[in-house]
């Protein structure tokens, strides 16, 4: 038996309810902002997040990196920058899970440097704060976790498999050890 953490209905009844809430906090914005996807983890929930945002927005994508399997290496690797000028604009980072932080650490801190944005809001699936490295903003939060269990699923990865589960679960180690021998590459 799966230990289901977000079912697809728990899911869309989150985008319905974060989406209102971004809808509110961006219906003063002069400029449309912009969405801004973590890749690869956030796709999914970009896509439905959007979906229920109620402002005329525009959208990009970063990608960043600091997982191996199901631990975090420590090491933030910058794969994608943002290709839209967001100067005087509010940027919504779109996140899968916040847990250590340091990767969303390590991206505001890139787009505070190198950009002008007007503010920057962080909207996540899954708050994992009890895995927190590193202290950081999280604006919007689809589910709190209160135990550190590695998840995959609707986004979530094992070694890149597994974000096509419309689902979210914690994985068992026979499943994980299966993944394994899947993800080789030849």
């Amino acid at each position: 038996m799966k230990e289901i953490v977000l079912s697809q209905q728990e899911i869309s009844a989150i985008c319905k309810r974060l989406g209102k809430e971004i809808t509110q906090a961006l219906a003063s914005d002069k400029e449309a902002p912009v969405l801004c996807c973590v890749m690869n983890g956030a796709v999914n929930f970009m896509v439905d997040l959007m979906r229920e945002i109620d402002v005329p927005v525009l959208f990009d994508y970063v990608q960043v990196s600091s997982w191996e399997g199901t631990s975090s290496t420590g090491e933030v690797k910058f794969i994608k920058d943002l290709s839209l000028d967001i100067t005087g604009r509010t940027l919504v980072i779109v996140e899968d899970i916040v847990d250590t932080g340091l990767s969303m650490h390590a991206l505001l801190e890139h787009i505070n440097k190198t950009r002008k944005p007007k503010r920057i809001l962080v909207a996540t699936l899954f708050d994992k704060a009890v895995a927190r490295k590193v202290p950081v903003q999280v604006d919007f939060v689809g589910m709190r976790l209160t135990e550190n269990k590695f998840l995959v699923g609707y986004g979530l990865d094992y070694k890149g498999l597994l974000r096509n589960v419309p689902y979210v679960y914690v994985p068992t180690e026979e499943e994980i050890a299966s993944f394994d021998e899947l993800a080789k590459m030849k």
